[in-house]
């Protein structure tokens, strides 16, 4: 019976985790990070600033699982393009077409670019991000090792690739966050470049 009711008790506690990160997400996409307090994420998602604390040690940890949340759908983006029923050059299409659509959004770059400020002031955003970029980077490598395996490309340095790629989608990101009209084909072709073990 015991076990029963902390079962339920940790469905609920994660059903309220999952309910203040999609708030919390809409409000810091819509006003930024610094407008956005951890009293109006209560009262907007209907719980006590307390529910909030039982979650969140604060606000910028709060804000890195609203980050999370946004690489873990691009990362579902980027894996789904390259794992398409197609050869190499057909998966750097589907990312380019995904590219064009999720990369570069105004609102989740502003939010980044506020929030990766913070990491001058705080050592645990500034620990916290680099352990996540190193992990999206690691991601990255195993999935190039995996394409080119499976085209049968050797003498690509996954992890030389992984990093040019994430800098190169952060970049173009950032700029595409204030002018969409730049296209990412610049980024297909740096990465058939890379890919294929020639240079750009």
């Amino acid at each position: 019976m015991s076990s029963n009711i902390k079962v339920s008790r940790a469905q609920r506690q994660a059903q309220t985790r999952e309910a203040l990160i999609a708030v919390a997400r809409e409000m810091f996409l819509a006003d930024g990070y610094n407008a956005t307090s951890l009293d109006k994420v209560a009262l907007r998602a209907g719980f006590s600033k307390g529910a909030v604390y039982s979650n969140f040690a604060g606000k910028e940890e709060l804000c890195m699982a609203v980050l999370d949340s946004i690489h873990e759908e691009q990362i579902i983006g980027v894996v789904r393009a390259f794992t398409q029923d197609t050869d190499l050059d057909g998966r750097i299409e589907a990312f380019s077409a995904w590219a064009r659509e999720g990369l570069g959004q105004p609102r989740w770059t502003a939010l980044e670019v506020e929030f990766g400020a913070i990491a001058r002031q705080s050592s645990y955003v500034a620990t916290e991000l680099v352990k996540r970029h190193r992990a999206i980077r690691v991601a990255i490598a195993d999935l190039v090792r995996q394409v080119t395996a499976e085209a049968g490309i050797e003498g690509v340095d996954a992890d030389q690739a992984a990093t040019a790629l994430l800098s190169l989608g952060i970049g173009l990101g950032t700029l595409r966050s204030l002018d969409q009209t730049i296209d990412v084909g610049v980024f297909a072709d740096t990465m058939r470049a890379l890919l294929s073990g020639t240079q750009a």
